[in-house]
Parts: C-alpha cells; structure tokens; sequence
C-alpha cells in the first residue's frame, strides 16, 4: 500500500509508522517510487515465522514420544517481541523431552570457540546435558536408547566452517545407525542469498567441513539437511527418516537480522555477513577481532607492516575469547565495521594482510587453513601472487556443479 501524504504533521506520522513496523523478524521490500513531492511508505511483507513458532505443525508429531534436542541460546520461539527458549515452551506443553545435546559453545551458549563443552544439568530443567563437542561429537547408541526422536534447532549462518552443520550430520547419522527419526526446525539463512568459494575436498574432511560443498553453500539448515540425507552424503550412504518443519515468509533475497547472536564471536549483522571472508584468518596468526567487541570486523597484528594501515587496536580477554591471538599487543589493520551486506566471498582481505606481513613464512597456520578452506590449493594461490580474481575464477566449474545439485533441495 503507497500513502502520499502532502503535510509536515502527516510526515512525521509516516515516518513514525515506518519505524513501529521495523524489526528484526520484518522483511521489506520497495514499491514503486512516487513523485519527489509525494514521501512514501515502503510497503513491510508479513513477518517472518521461523518453525519453532509452527507449534500446530508439529506438535502432533512429538505428542507421545520421549523426545531428545538438539538446541543452543538460539532455539526459541518469538513471541510479540519477547521470546522463550524452545525447551521450556515444549515442556510447558507437556512434551516428554529426555535430554538436550549441546554443540560447540554450550545449550546456552557461554563457551568460547573450540573450548570443550562438558555433560552437565541444566540448571533450569534439570534436563541432562549431553556434550556434542569435544571428544563426543556425535551420539552414541546409548545416548538414543531411550528416545523415540531428535529435534534440531539451532540457528545457523551458512558457513561451511560453522560447525553447527556438522553437528546436525553426525546427529543424522548416529539416528540413521539406530533407526529412529529426526525433525529439523527450519530457520533463515542470513548469507543464504549467495553460493560462493572453494569447494572443500575429501581429503580435508573435518569437523570444519564434512561434504564436498562450498564454503557459502546458500541453504538453509533444513534444506542442507535434506539435501545430505537424499545424496547419500551421511557416513556409508545411509538415510535417516527426516522431516524438516519450513519456516514461513523468506526467500533466499530476504534480509534477515538474527534476533540472538549466534555464537559469542558474531555479533551482529556486520561480523555475520563478514565471516566467510575473515573467517579464514582463523587458520593464520593474524588475529580477526577477537579479544574486542568487533569480531569478525576487523582484521590486524602487531608484525603487519605500520605504514600501511593508519588503523590500529589491542586484542584482551573477553566474552568468547578468553586468550585471542594477539593478546595485549597493539595491531595495525583494517576496520571493516562500515561494511554492507556482501554478496560474494573476497580474498582481498587475507591477501592484504599477506602482503603486509613481516615474515611471510609464518602467516599460515598451515593445517587449519587448508581445514577452513577445505583446499590445499587456496593457500598456494595466495603465496604464488594470485588475484581476488582469479583465485575466484578457478572456483567457478565446480561451483556451477554445485548449484546443480542446491537446486533439487530448495524449499523458498
């Protein structure tokens, strides 16, 4: 709907109007441009509904069964701007939930990247907390005796490196191994408008990548789920019986400001869309934001050459890094916290920061680089000069390959 408004009172009406429908679960999208003279409001697209709020969908699906899920901060269910966390709300409605599995940073997601995350209680529930990330990363067949179904919920970012994917593949598997079923609670992806970088290969399979996909593979987490378990991609090409529950009112063009941080180290919009690209600093010694309130936003150390950055910051402890690389020394980089969501994966970055560093032989951490990019090969582009160019260029055949197979899964 377009209002043309012709006076100063009615203006600040309007834009009242449009602030009060703005929000983090709000999609907009622009109408027709008015005459200079006639101020417009852009019309706001229903709001999106992630699956955990579709409790009429699939409640009927878990009433008399002994339920385990799969959950972190990030499995709630929105409520008219307040939000409970899923596990309370299914309990509330009387749902016979036996025992969470937590992934990497914790059911409520306090713990830092790579800390091991220990079985515990939930202080809360007194549910059972079962770890899935240390040296139990998936479930074991003991785990799942006494359980009729998993449910997954976890909001995820659309990283190959992102190991929250990874997660949800062993669970499949170790469900698939002892035959029962498993529900997925879709959420918005929000890099899922783009397909971009290097294809991880077999030979580098890890916990930072467990499928020959790209490092931005454009789907959400229900639709990279069905797509694993009909391409045979679990272990031994087994299939587990899925059902993945949409979520309603997103396409892969919609913007999607996350609600809750993900994770202790993306923050915001801006690290998020960020990621992809500084992410791979992970498997450098160049620290990437960590140790400041600007993760994945900015990008430095101490040994890049001075005079080529007249930007500056110091690394310390904190929230969801409790020893960044750098720590307590001055770094000379690049802010990027200005930063517009990005359409494409860029090496410019990691090939700036190699060009300015001191000892060149240091810079690769050689073994988690190659398991962030799933490739050999990118490092020794990098070191052999390569362009942001072509370096992508050589990504291209096996990307459209790719897209072929997304394609098939696409639910929006």
């Amino acid at each position: 709907m377009m209002l043309y408004l012709s006076n100063f009172k009615s203006t600040v009406l309007l834009w009242f109007l449009v602030l009060a429908t703005c929000g983090n679960q709000t999609e907009k999208i622009a109408s027709t441009t008015p005459p200079p003279s006639e101020p417009q409001i852009e019309k706001a697209e229903k709001e999106i509904i992630v699956a955990a709020n579709r409790t009429a969908v699939y409640l009927p699906l878990l009433k008399g069964k002994k339920i385990g899920i799969v959950a972190n901060q990030t499995s709630v269910i929105f409520n008219n701007g307040s939000q409970t966390h899923l596990v309370d709300s299914l309990l509330s409605l009387n749902v016979n939930i036996k025992k969470v599995f937590a992934p990497e940073h914790g059911f409520r997601g306090q713990a830092d990247a790579g800390e091991h995350v220990k079985n515990s209680t939930d202080t809360k529930t007194r549910l059972p907390l079962i770890s899935l990330y240390g040296k139990n990363r998936k479930p074991s067949q003991e785990q799942l005796a006494d359980l009729d179904m998993v449910l997954f919920d976890i909001q995820d970012v659309g990283v190959r490196f992102y190991t929250f994917i990874a997660t949800m593949q062993l669970v499949m598997e170790a469900c698939a191994e002892k035959g029962i079923p498993v529900m997925v609670l879709d959420r918005p992806n929000p890099n899922g408008h783009y397909v971009d970088g290097p294809i991880m290969e077999t030979a580098h399979t890890s916990f930072l990548g467990m499928t020959e996909i790209p490092l931005v593979y454009g789907m959400t987490i229900g639709e990279y789920a069905n797509m694993i378990n009909e391409e045979g991609w679990l272990e031994n090409s087994t299939k587990v019986d899925l059902t993945v529950i949409p979520l309603e009112n997103w396409t892969h063009t919609s913007f999607y400001s996350l609600p809750i941080r993900p994770s202790p180290n993306l923050p915001n919009d801006i690290s998020i869309t960020l990621y992809p690209s500084l992410g791979l600093f992970e498997g450098t010694n160049v620290n990437a934001g960590r140790g400041t309130e600007f993760q994945f936003q900015r990008y430095g150390a101490s040994f890049l050459d001075s005079t080529a950055y007249n930007f500056t910051y110091t690394p310390e402890p904190n929230f969801g890094s409790k020893h960044p690389k750098e720590e307590g020394k001055l770094c000379y980089g690049k802010d990027l916290g200005n930063t517009e969501r990005m359409n494409e994966v860029t090496m410019d970055y990691i090939i700036d920061a190699y060009t300015h560093t001191t000892d060149k032989s240091k810079f690769f951490l050689t073994s988690g680089f190659t398991k962030h990019a799933g490739t050999e090969k990118l490092q020794k582009q990098i070191e052999a000069g390569n362009s942001d160019a072509e370096i992508k260029a050589s990504w291209q055949p096996n990307l459209e390959r790719f897209k072929k197979i997304r394609a098939k899964y696409l639910l929006y």
